[in-house]
């Protein structure tokens, strides 16, 4: 059985844990190899190497490291079918999937290559008297990402890529349950000429992040997660001393206006729904139907487009699915609970996606895209993420009650109105409490340039990720001023003929 082992100071390294964890291939339900579940000496060791590193790669100049992100941007394209297919083995998306969230990592890529400008701070000339002042924008030191299964690779490209663009040292602890694609991103980051250190990989649980959240060499720490864990970790970070952005669940909805373009709104949600399986932090798992007539038009849409849909394995040979396994077992009859639950809580279980088989793949993590109507906020399935293929329609009166219970809701990541008035659309963008708003648009996920991030119980810290908010949350100011006595003004006398540069 292969294992996966750690990526520490530029190299694969062993770990001398007895603990392992398997790796399935979720379409097949077969263990493909198996991880190492690190010790805190693994942890430790990581830190000593991205610490051992920090200094010099702090001192390289800002063009260096971004024309080593160019680099590794260019692999990333060279290598984008290999690295799309192990995403695709081990969490289970199709494969057009995995490509659209390696393109959406490597956006966040060519952001970090823009870092000489943007780390350049700013500058005041006459404060005072013959006083000038600029800020610095200084790396932090040794930071740490914790990131989720269901984007082995563009939650890591959220944050290291920044990180590393701004002269942090870096360790990635991955998820457990789809690593492979982490040490295929160190291999690729050193064949770009990051040195030694820099960048480090260490698989495991809670062992391991128990070390990367209370080493005083530690100063930074991301998460994306469950809120659970958001809480624990946020909390454990800050009470040793470190800054901490750590992204959280989502209840993501969606307001039907009456006037909605019915088939571009059902195509969207559908889409948003279920691609992935539903496991997206994005996903669209609530619409609210405003009026009985537009919410009937709706479900019978849905319902229709669900049945229509593809389900199977992620890579198949001439034809694309629509929608992959979920990631183990243990999800999967989690996700059979949620369905349950709604059913007994009183739902309408107007397509049922339990018992769902996949020919030739009946060992497979599969439940099929499942949509329930005449939801209520009491339930189970609207008050808690799922994260899973369930959408549930929810029906309201009048608009005032959709954004009601919008913003009643524990969670704020993201949230959707389709309309066709522009005056209903402004007012919901402006007075809707979530991070993330689309008009029209099922799934708001801003570009890399901008900031991504909830509110309310979707997020614990003041910054985002990437965008402007990455670049701060990577760096501190420092502030000069200075005021310089008068002098003799020496001159000095020679010809350079060559273009000047600054390497």
């Amino acid at each position: 059985m292969e294992t996966i082992q750690n990526f520490i100071n530029g190299q694969v390294t062993s770990s001398n844990s007895e603990r392992f964890s398997p790796v399935y291939n979720p379409a097949t339900g077969e263990q493909t190899r198996q991880v190492v579940m690190s010790s805190p000496e693994d942890a430790k060791h990581a830190i000593s190497a991205a610490q051992n590193a920090f200094r010099a790669w702090a001192k390289t100049p800002p063009l260096r490291r971004a024309r080593v992100m160019f680099k590794f941007k260019s692999l990333l394209e060279e290598n984008q079918d290999k690295l799309a297919k192990m995403i695709s083995n081990e969490h289970g998306k199709v494969y057009s999937d995995a490509v659209g969230e390696l393109t959406r990592g490597l956006e966040v890529v060519e952001f970090a290559c823009g870092i000489p400008h943007l780390q350049k701070g700013e500058s005041s000339a006459n404060v005072g008297s013959g006083v000038d002042s600029h800020s610095i924008m200084q790396p932090l030191g040794v930071c740490v990402g914790i990131t989720p299964f269901n984007f082995p690779a563009m939650v890591p490209m959220w944050m290291f890529p920044i990180a590393l663009a701004t002269g942090n040292t870096f360790v990635l602890k991955p998820s457990e349950k789809d690593p492979s694609l982490a040490l295929m991103m160190a291999e690729l980051l050193k064949e770009a000429g990051l040195p030694d250190g820099v960048f480090n990989v260490v698989n495991g649980d809670k062992e391991a992040v128990d070390v990367l959240l209370t080493d005083p060499r530690v100063q930074a720490v991301s998460f994306v997660g469950s809120t659970p864990i958001a809480e624990y970790i946020y909390t454990t970070a800050s009470a040793h001393g470190k800054r901490c952005q750590a992204l959280g669940g989502a209840k993501n909805h969606c307001i039907l206006m009456p006037d909605a373009d019915l088939d571009m709104a059902s195509d969207a949600i559908v889409g948003a729904g279920f691609g992935a399986a539903g496991e997206r932090c994005m996903a669209l798992s609530v619409v609210v139907a405003v009026g009985d007539e537009i919410a009937d038009k709706l479900v019978a849409s849905l319902s229709k487009s669900i049945h229509e849909m593809r389900v199977g394995p992620g890579i198949v040979d001439g034809k694309e699915n629509d929608m992959g396994p979920v990631i183990t077992a243990a999800h999967r009859d989690k996700i059979l609970g949620y369905i349950n639950a709604g059913v007994e809580q009183g739902a309408k279980l107007a397509v049922d996606g339990r018992d769902y088989q996949v020919a030739g793949h009946e060992n497979g993590y599969f439940v099929g895209p499942t949509l329930f109507d005449d939801v209520t906020p009491d339930m189970t399935i609207y008050q808690e993420e799922i994260f899973g293929p369930v959408l549930s329609v929810v029906r309201v009166p009048d608009y005032e009650s959709a954004l009601t219970l919008i913003n009643d809701h524990q969670y704020g990541n993201g949230s959707a109105i389709f309309t066709r008035d522009g005056e209903t659309a402004r007012q919901f963008s402006e007075d809707v409490l979530a991070g993330m708003v689309g008009v029209n648009v099922p799934i708001p996920v801003p570009m890399a340039f901008h900031s991504f991030g909830g509110w309310k119980r979707s997020i614990f810290g003041p910054l985002n990720v990437h965008g402007n908010d990455g670049v701060r949350f990577y760096t501190r100011m420092k502030t000069v001023t200075s005021r310089w006595p008068a002098s003799v003004r020496l001159e000095t006398h020679s010809s350079h003929f060559t273009m000047p540069t600054m390497d």
